[in-house]
């Protein structure tokens, strides 16, 4: 990852929430060729000390390449968006605004009792804020039998974390202000959260 100094993040706080928010990672390994999943991703442990795991289908052309000890890398991407130098009180380059963590893991296959407990607690994680939840013991057991064999589910130990959050760090009040104004006049989710943690990373009330 390009970590230019005054957007590289180092606070395992930080990192550790933004990967539980933005679980929809990014899966790359090296196989034939470099192969990309989009999974879910969650945690375990705390900001200090955690590990990360996931699942993915055995039909997927990554699954013969899953092996305990493989290096992969995962990529957690945050709210991002294009910056005008248009809406700056002078010149200058235009940009794109965005945030990401990086994580090299090697793999660990997960026992069937362990995948369980996974499907389990990612079930639950997604589902807890449901109208009505539906998890995972909630369904015919039939069902998650003839489910398991098709899926392998494995522990990503991480190896090494780089972390970015570039949002406009330098630049003065009133084209802050300006920055976040427009992006909220796109009036959709990812700019407003993408000004949302530009006032954060600033402090703007």
């Amino acid at each position: 990852m390009y970590q230019p100094k005054k957007y590289k993040k180092d606070d395992a706080e930080f990192i550790f929430k933004f990967i539980q928010q933005h679980p929809f990672a990014n899966f790359i390994i090296n196989g034939d060729r470099l192969l990309a999943t989009h999974i879910p991703v969650l945690t375990h442990g705390t900001a200090k000390d955690f590990i990360l795991f996931a699942h993915i289908a055995n039909h997927n052309e990554q699954f013969k390449h899953l092996e305990d000890g493989k290096e992969a890398l995962l990529i957690f991407q945050g709210a991002h968006g294009y910056v005008s130098s248009s809406w700056y009180k002078e010149k200058d380059i235009s940009t794109w605004d965005y945030s990401a963590v990086h994580v090299n893991v090697k793999l660990k296959i997960q026992s069937r009792e362990e995948l369980e407990e996974s499907l389990q607690e990612l079930v639950a994680t997604f589902e807890k804020p449901q109208k009505n939840p539906l998890y995972y013991k909630d369904l015919p057991k039939e069902m998650r039998e003839n489910h398991l064999p098709h899926i392998t589910g494995f522990w990503c130990e991480v190896e090494n974390i780089q972390a970015i959050a570039k949002l406009h760090q330098g630049f003065d009040k009133d084209d802050i202000e300006s920055v976040t104004s427009h992006l909220e006049k796109r009036q959709n989710n990812l700019s407003s959260t993408l000004s949302e943690n530009i006032k954060r990373e600033h402090k703007c009330k």
